[in-house]
């Protein structure tokens, strides 16, 4: 074999080594970071300050994160007024749409049929539609809610299901006719999820013990699934591929929760070295991610045998939230 040959060969091993698999919104340093499925880190990109969710572009071409300014939502301050979009293929911040008056994005959905983002505002509380190719708002819906968090797009593309967390409620928006209804949560929701069939929607109640099920065709809420210990805290939740386990990252108990959705009772608790403020699956749902911000670890975990796989850390002071699998 000549030395060329063995080169060549060197080359192709050592780039498929380093090709990104996942990418993960570094809050505390203001990035996105692109990490093979190993968890090294491959390209960081800086985007706003304190980014905190973000969603792909059905072709995947492109990535849009929430500028949201602030660590933590608790925070009085004004923050920023920005979604940041990244080119996933050069793995570089190609523009910013500016929100105006609205401030602090927070949660973050992508319409397929339109090419319209959505994304939910703190201040004032609001659900925007920007339009990505003109750097634009195009629409505002009242949400009817203080403090929207996160959002999720019904398959119909014109249902938005919004948890507002200072109201302790979620409202369904009818894009269309722009009627909202409104349904109570535990205290302070936070993180929702569709099942695999969008039969249901999960919320995961950040100052409660419960994750809230709701029937999303006949927009009435089911009961509820309580989790962890006295302390608990759900703030995310992810729903497998079967439909049949919800897991919930418990902020306060430094927990993973494994439930039942069948007999809506919690079934496993996973401790974890500190809070978590994620939860988030691999394309085929078989893996979960889950980030420890506060130490710059993130976590990944079988679904199906319910146990920690292994960890990796991200670099010092990037304070990991969201990671997503990056689109094939």
């Amino acid at each position: 074999m000549s030395k060329i040959w063995i080169l060549l060969c060197a080359c192709v091993v050592a780039k498929s080594a380093t090709a990104p698999s996942l990418v993960i919104i570094e809050k505390a340093a203001g990035h996105v970071g692109f990490y093979d499925a190993a968890g090294k880190p491959v390209k960081e990109v800086s985007v706003g300050q304190h980014p905190h969710e973000m969603v792909f572009s059905s072709d995947g071409r492109y990535l849009f994160t929430t500028d949201n300014g602030v660590l933590l939502m608790t925070e009085k301050t004004e923050g920023e007024n920005t979604v940041s979009v990244v080119d996933v293929a050069k793995q570089e911040k190609v523009g910013v749409i500016d929100l105006g008056t609205h401030r602090r994005p927070h949660g973050i959905d992508f319409d397929s049929a339109t090419g319209h983002v959505l994304v939910t505002t703190e201040r004032p509380s609001a659900l925007l539609v920007i339009d990505p190719a003109k750097r634009e708002v195009v629409d505002v819906y009242d949400v009817e809610g203080k403090a929207p968090h996160m959002v999720r797009l019904a398959p119909d593309h014109r249902t938005a299901w919004v948890t507002c967390t200072d109201t302790s409620n979620l409202s369904i928006i009818d894009l269309p006719t722009r009627k909202v209804t409104t349904l109570p949560t535990g205290a302070r929701p936070q993180g929702l999820e569709f099942s695999p069939d969008f039969a249901r929607i999960y919320v995961a109640n950040s100052d409660g013990h419960a994750l809230t099920v709701v029937d999303a065709v006949a927009k009435k809420v089911i009961g509820d699934i309580p989790v962890g210990s006295g302390h608990s805290g759900p703030v995310r939740v992810a729903i497998s591929a079967d439909g049949k386990t919800a897991l919930a990252a418990l902020q306060l108990d430094h927990a993973i929760s494994f439930s039942n959705t069948a007999t809506m009772k919690e079934e496993k608790v996973i401790p974890l070295s500190g809070s978590p403020v994620s939860m988030t699956l691999s394309a085929d749902r078989k893996l979960a991610y889950c980030s420890i911000q506060e130490q710059d670890t993130v976590y990944v975990i079988s679904v199906a045998e319910r146990k920690i796989l292994r960890s990796f850390r991200t670099p010092a002071h990037t304070g990991p939230d969201p990671v997503l699998p990056l689109p094939n």
